[in-house]
């Protein structure tokens, strides 16, 4: 399996997935949208992994490189690409299959539970996922389900943490590919996000007190292992 991932930002990155990748043995490729980098040839992967930053999908015109991403996206699904969105990009992801992206009600920074909100037996992503567990996050909007898409989990701060288009198209708002390093970078450089007031965003010393990287990321695991199948 050839896999290619768009990246947004320099401190952010895929995380254990590429562990994944090489540790099967997969090809694995990137695209640093903020370097300006061109886009793949479709020919050129089988999965697209779309990352988070800290830019909203609607800012063209501060980040004109977002409308030819969008198109990108559209085209890899188009012709039937397997593809999964984290953060930003399960909104991209969700903006360009017809549904509206807004603020969230409140922002969700830190570690905060998500409960499966469909049947394990209702598709065959779910039946492989656990029906709770702690995951981590780092946003202020949220997307609608797209037309057609089996709503996949929840949290207590935001209704639509996951959906499940077409078999194959996974959008997910939190973020299960984070290690160590990733968590701590976006501690470093996204610190203005951590704002008292909201029972939603943990502090900093919380944020970094809690080690559960591990079990979230046998969750992106058991997500990989499902694409890899398809």
């Amino acid at each position: 399996m050839k896999i290619h991932s768009l990246i947004h930002l320099p401190f952010e990155d895929t995380g254990c997935i590429r562990h994944w990748a090489q540790k099967k043995g997969y090809s694995f490729s990137e695209t640093r949208l903020y370097d300006g980098q061109s886009l793949p040839i479709l020919s050129d992967f089988d999965l697209l992994i779309v990352m988070g930053g800290t830019m909203n999908i609607y800012e063209e015109d501060k980040y004109p490189w977002l409308a030819e991403e969008k198109s990108f996206i559209m085209s890899a699904i188009d012709s039937e690409k397997k593809v999964i969105g984290i953060c930003l990009g399960a909104q991209i992801i969700a903006s360009v299959l017809g549904a509206k992206v807004t603020k969230n009600r409140k922002p969700e920074v830190g570690w905060f539970g998500v409960e499966m909100c469909c049947g394990k037996e209702d598709n065959a992503l779910c039946s492989l996922l656990p029906e709770r567990f702690l995951a981590f996050h780092w946003h202020g909007d949220t997307f609608e389900i797209p037309c057609g898409a089996e709503h996949l989990f929840k949290s207590p701060a935001c209704d639509n943490q996951a959906f499940l288009y077409d078999e194959r198209i996974l959008g997910l708002q939190f973020h299960p590919e984070v290690t160590g390093v990733n968590v701590r970078n976006l501690v470093e450089n996204c610190f203005y996000d951590i704002k008292e007031g909201f029972d939603s965003i943990q502090t900093a010393p919380e944020i970094l007190g809690i080690d559960k990287t591990g079990p979230l990321n046998e969750v992106m695991y058991l997500i990989l292992e499902y694409f890899e199948k398809l």
